[in-house]
């Protein structure tokens, strides 16, 4: 409720102070010969930005801020020893005075004390709220009065708007980049802590893969060997590419360059279907089909090929990718200007020649993004995996046989009640940032090989 209304005052602050302005901006130009500097719409889009940059401000810094003031005032509603309490107890009883409030059940009697704190929050929610849509909605007018003040023939106002656009452009980059550096920092943070029980080089080097399941301070930590896990997510990832790359480029290259416009028409959706399948459907799709296939398969030609195993992962996974490779690379060999394609084939060359030594070269780069984004979306694939691989963590080099990745393994040290202060679900973070390194090397690899020939085709 708080969020409809919330969004019904921006969007009438939006709709009014745009038409205010535009209007206001149209009555200045029809009253006189001297024209405006910018159009009615830029005086639209500046009330609009005056209206609505103060009542967000508003309400952004109570979002900030709420929790805090919210625990405040609830603390100072308990009795004084409530204070004594821990930090986890004292968060317990907020938590049960929300409850209280909001209408919802609690374990036990509700103390006359959490009552009257309850009664208490509830009243200081709903003047709060009506405090800051209040503040929220004044200043917007304000901020609206102001700009229709500043509205005449000489304001500038697309230099402001364009200002205004580039300083949001900027305020998203950096949103970005820093939520980035966050997520790396916070895995940085908890694998140092990892590294405090597990030797770095036992789980970079380690060939055993075996975590135990005790609480921090219980028992033998276990073995966390890193290779197993490594391999099995290279291993599954090779054989998604070997099904996915040939057959998505072909097709790509088939598409745009052979096929009729009716025929490209249909077959492209068709195979764009594939994205939008659920990877679950996927995994149940190796689990039924594909693993039982190549299992009777391996029978047949007397070779031991395990329903569960990486084959039966990698290739329904490079299944799953091929649209993104196809689609992707059908789009860019079709952003090659016709005039190479029309240039070889003036000078001789078959069809297939210019697609080879001239399309291809060209459309290098973008194809080259293509595989890493399917790369990319193999590497953290986890539920074919866990249907389809067995989930077996041993160090096997015959991609027949179970195996386990380094996102099935993360899954599963955090699952149930973990606790993250012991080495058994700090892991999941050291894992998470192999796997980051892992991302970045490959994009570090693709912007090498997209410069390079760039400099050669260009």
């Amino acid at each position: 409720m708080n969020a409809l209304v919330i969004a019904a005052l921006l969007l009438v602050l939006l709709t009014l102070s745009y038409q205010i302005g535009w209007s206001r901006s149209r009555r200045l130009a029809s009253g006189g010969t001297e024209r405006l500097h910018s159009r009615p719409i830029y005086h639209g889009v500046l009330a609009a930005l005056f209206a609505l940059l103060p009542a967000i401000i508003v309400l952004g810094l109570w979002a900030l801020f709420s929790e805090t003031v919210t625990r405040s005032f609830i603390l100072a509603q308990l009795p004084p020893e409530t204070a004594q309490l821990t930090q986890v107890q004292v968060q317990a009883v907020i938590n049960r005075v929300q409850a209280i409030a909001n209408g919802f059940g609690v374990v036990g009697e509700p103390a006359p004390e959490e009552l009257a704190a309850a009664q208490a929050f509830e009243t200081f929610q709903l003047v709060s709220f009506l405090a800051v849509i209040g503040a929220a909605a004044a200043l917007g007018a304000g901020g609206l009065f102001f700009a229709q003040r500043r509205i005449g023939l000489r304001l500038r106002a697309r230099t402001e708007v364009e200002i205004a656009v580039r300083i949001g452009l900027i305020a998203c980059s950096t949103v970005a980049v820093l939520t980035t550096i966050g997520i790396v920092l916070s895995l940085l943070a908890d694998a140092l802590r990892f590294f405090s029980f597990i030797n770095p080089l036992d789980f970079f080097f380690g060939t055993t893969w075996n975590p135990r399941f005790q609480s921090s301070g219980t028992g033998s930590a276990g073995e966390y060997g890193l290779l197993p896990l490594l391999w099995g997510t290279v291993m599954i990832s090779l054989i998604a590419m070997l099904v996915a790359v040939p057959i998505g480029l072909m097709s790509a290259i088939y598409l745009s360059q052979y096929a009729p416009p009716n025929v490209r028409n249909v077959v492209k959706p068709i195979i764009e279907v594939l994205a939008g399948i659920p990877t679950i459907v996927y995994g149940f799709f190796a689990l039924v089909t594909v693993g039982p296939f190549f299992a009777g398969l391996g029978n047949m030609i007397g070779v031991d090929i395990r329903a569960t195993s990486a084959l039966t992962a990698g290739v329904v996974m490079g299944i799953m990718i091929i649209p993104f490779i196809s689609s992707l690379s059908d789009d860019i060999i079709a952003q090659v200007p016709r005039t190479m394609r029309d240039g070889s084939l003036g000078l001789g060359a078959t069809q297939s020649e210019t697609i080879r030594k001239v399309l291809l070269p060209a459309a290098l780069p973008g194809v080259v993004g293509a595989i890493l984004l399917a790369v990319s979306r193999a590497i953290g694939e986890t539920m074919i995996v866990v249907l389809a691989a067995g989930n077996s963590p041993v160090l096997r080099f015959n991609p027949a046989e179970p195996t386990s990745t380094v996102t099935v393994s993360i899954v599963n040290q955090l699952t149930g009640d973990a606790d993250f202060t012991s080495p058994q679900s700090l892991v999941a973070f050291a894992l998470g940032l192999t796997l980051f390194v892992m991302t970045l090397l490959l994009n570090v690899l693709a912007l090498y090989i997209v410069r390079k020939f760039r400099e050669q085709y260009e």
